[in-house]
């Protein structure tokens, strides 16, 4: 799953009928596939079939959907490792697992991907056969040659279910000015804007011109009331790195979000309460190891089980954060070195949790406190927090969301010690990723991810 950045989306409306298709095709074949293999195997399809189907429904929508087939293969196959994994949790922590038969749930978990995988492809195949699924193309024309008109045309190339054709631009600059060429068609300047669609019956334009030339743009808007059509302003401002963009209404008053925590809503709930959750078993089955581990600590050197030490949590607050001893001092101050390789202040045991990340397992509770979750931004030392927001831009960004016992940037590399301005560039753009494309997907993707580069990785001392 790589790191992307994608052009914002302000509106969900408007969405031609075969898009609703693909992003329901996976949530659907999802729940057929269960209750097909429920019902072959003698079960009664009752209620406990239909909470379940519901749970799926919830968890898979919207769908993924085929770009490349290898791809697509790796994508549903991950995506029903995950179901599984977040079913069985939420069936051990609510003890409802049993209600199902075993042999039911495997045969499920093994033909769901391959039913998905392959009423896709298939799918993809023959849906420009089928009229409903292909409406006319809606014919577009975009005022700017901007950069941000040229991502905007980029995404509609890339998007082989769009039903957008964009006919040319218009630019009022000559064409050796202009920031992309020949692809579409430069069609005129803006005067010729309105006559342009009249005469050619074009539905729609996106106006991609930056703020400032006003002048112009309320002429043009002027001269566009002689016609029917649709306009749309798309603010320069886009070319910026948005999180979370959208609409949001004020007491009626439209306000674009510039930034802005993706825990919103429905989002908060699904994110507080899937941390909740799986603190509560993680810590209920670990429970005899924390023991175990206290008992270490307290053998291996003078001192507290417990370090606490501040960090910036949600919205840039200080809260305290939990870790099981691994050093012979609890530096709390405003000069902290980062844990560097031999660093003299681990002690034998301590390099023993660090390497495994178990000193990280006391967080759980932090996470039960509300102060953090499971996965989100690493936590920094206050100290390092006030150093690095002068030095990286968008930084304290990263803080609109609680701090994580794991994060996207640290199973993509970035975990241990960032002994450069450039690691840590790096882990803050892996963060911001991470908030503009949440989904609970992308955590128990994380969390498997964790496991792996903790049996593997050696960046951590």
């Amino acid at each position: 799953m790589p790191m992307t950045t994608s052009f914002p989306q302000l509106s969900q409306g408007n969405q031609p009928f075969s898009s609703l298709i693909k992003h329901s095709v996976e949530p659907i074949i999802s729940v057929a596939t269960l209750l097909i293999v429920a019902y072959a195997y003698g079960e009664v399809l009752d209620s406990r079939y239909s909470v379940l189907s519901l749970l799926i429904l919830v968890i898979t929508f919207p769908g993924d959907w085929p770009t490349n087939t290898l791809g697509f293969a790796r994508q549903v196959t991950t995506s029903a490792i995950i179901l599984g994994i977040l079913v069985l949790l939420i069936g051990a922590g609510t003890s409802t697992l049993n209600l199902f038969p075993a042999e039911v749930m495997l045969l499920w978990l093994l033909l769901m991907p391959i039913a998905v995988f392959s009423t896709c492809i298939l799918l993809k195949k023959f849906m420009g056969r089928i009229r409903l699924l292909q409406p006319e193309k809606k014919k577009v024309v975009v005022v700017g040659a901007t950069q941000l008109a040229y991502k905007l045309i980029t995404t509609i190339k890339n998007d082989p279910m769009s039903r957008i054709e964009i006919i040319g631009f218009f630019d009022d600059r000559d064409p050796p000015r202009l920031d992309f060429h020949n692809s579409p068609p430069l069609l005129g300047k803006l005067d010729d804007v309105a006559d342009f669609c009249k005469s050619n019956t074009i539905e729609s334009i996106y106006i991609t011109l930056p703020m400032t030339p006003q002048v112009r743009i309320l002429k043009m808007l002027d001269e566009m009331r002689d016609t029917t059509t649709s306009i749309y302003f798309m603010p320069d401002m886009f070319i910026h790195d948005m999180i979370q963009a959208r609409v949001d209404m004020l007491n009626g008053i439209p306000m674009l979000a510039v930034c802005e925590t993706p825990f919103i809503g429905i989002n908060g709930i699904i994110k507080r309460g899937s941390d909740m959750l799986l603190s509560l078993i993680i810590l209920t089955l670990l429970s005899p190891l924390l023991l175990v581990l206290a008992i270490g600590v307290k053998l291996s050197s003078p001192g507290p089980v417990i370090f606490r030490q501040f960090r910036y949590g949600l919205d840039g607050k200080e809260i305290i954060v939990y870790k099981f001893r691994s050093m012979s001092v609890c530096e709390n101050g405003d000069d902290i070195p980062q844990a560097q390789k031999n660093d003299p202040r681990v002690t034998r045991f301590g390099a023993f949790i660090r390497k495994t990340s178990l000193d990280e397992l006391p967080q759980f509770i932090n996470v039960l406190q509300g102060r953090m979750s499971i996965v989100g931004p690493r936590p920094h030392a206050v100290a390092h927090n006030e150093t690095y927001r002068k030095l990286i831009k968008s930084y304290m960004v990263r803080h609109k969301v609680r701090p994580g016992i794991t994060g996207w940037a640290q199973v993509n590399g970035y975990r241990g010690e960032t002994n450069t301005l450039e690691k840590m560039e790096k882990r803050i753009e892996y963060d911001l990723d991470y908030m503009r494309n949440w989904s609970l997907y992308l955590d128990l993707w994380i969390i498997i991810r964790t496991v792996i580069v903790i049996l593997k990785d050696r960046n951590a001392y």
